[in-house]
């Protein structure tokens, strides 16, 4: 082989699913990968509803990473939907990156360490938020995992302060198929423009309301207009009584008007041009439940 000019390797694509329980910090790991913030990152549970794809592209590599929610036992149709969301992704995985940290208990949905036990694609244990920790604890959370699952390739990381993530990269590519690219090389996300309108107006409402209110709610985007000076936003903020439609309203609409306004200038910023944003708010009884209105919010798939 020629030193100057090397014999290019082979072009190396698959998609490389992330799982997890929930609050380990999988969305913070995809977006701090991606360099996108495609995810909603939030301290409460569940804040990831939908499979979201993020794409890294090299070269002669393409990752096509995908963030799923996080595994819990389900209560009602909606988290059940979620969890299938997680079954698919182990499924259909080149690569499976298992996130955990260094506080949650490794029994804790036990069943799916037996998954990771079992599968035949490579496994790699991303073990998160080691800024909130130290050495002696973190060596031997390594060693109990690596007895675990002793083929994994574990990485000890802050996602977070984005320390030591260049190992992950390179140990997915390593193991990636030879595989021409899935999508186009300029692409970062399977996902439209519109969904993520419809996700920062939901990262608000997890931010903005306690309790019960932001896992009532669902958001639609029902005006979706680009414009050569701005985008002209219609949402739905749909809940399941009319108790909660006067919480996210608020007193004289104080509470919906707060949302509205982080939700555009976010929007501003992500989409790079003005918004117009309105938001109205619906009662759509027990949605969680009704198969038929999962299905029309994108949970439950053809």
């Amino acid at each position: 082989m020629d030193a100057q000019n090397p014999t290019p390797r082979q072009h190396r694509a698959g998609f490389v699913n992330i799982i997890g329980n929930p609050n380990v910090g999988k969305s913070t790991l995809m977006n701090a990968l991606v360099g996108e913030n495609l995810s909603i990152v939030t301290a409460k549970a569940q804040t990831t509803r939908h499979r979201i794809m993020g794409i890294v592209n090299g070269e002669d590599y393409q990752i096509v990473f995908s963030d799923t929610p996080g595994i819990l036992k389900p209560s009602y149709a909606l988290q059940q939907s979620m969890l299938d969301f997680v079954d698919v992704a182990i499924g259909d995985a080149d690569v499976i990156l298992y996130v955990t940290d260094v506080v949650e208990k490794k029994d804790k949905n036990a069943e799916y360490i037996e998954k990771l036990q079992k599968l035949t694609c490579p496994v790699i244990i991303v073990l998160n938020k080691i800024d909130i920790s130290d050495q002696p604890t973190v060596l031997g959370l390594i060693e109990e995992w690596q007895a675990l699952v002793p083929d994994a390739r574990i990485f000890p990381v802050s996602a977070k302060e984005k320390f030591n993530l260049e190992g992950i990269l390179e140990a997915v590519v390593e193991q990636l198929p030879v595989c021409p690219p899935w999508y186009d090389k300029d692409q970062f996300t399977d996902k439209s423009m519109r969904f993520f309108a419809s996700e920062i107006i939901r990262e608000k409402i997890l931010e903005n309301y306690d309790k019960e209110i932001p896992y009532c709610t669902e958001v639609v985007i029902e005006k979706f207009k680009e414009g050569a000076e701005r985008y002209d936003i219609g949402a739905v903020i749909n809940v399941m009584r009319d108790s909660q439609k006067g919480i996210v309203i608020g007193k004289g609409g104080s509470a919906l008007k707060r949302v509205a306004t982080q939700a555009r200038l976010e929007m501003e910023d992500f989409f790079q041009k003005k918004v117009f944003l309105q938001v109205f708010v619906k009662v759509e009884p027990d949605w969680r439940e009704n198969k038929q209105m999962l299905k029309k919010f994108g949970y439950i798939l053809d």
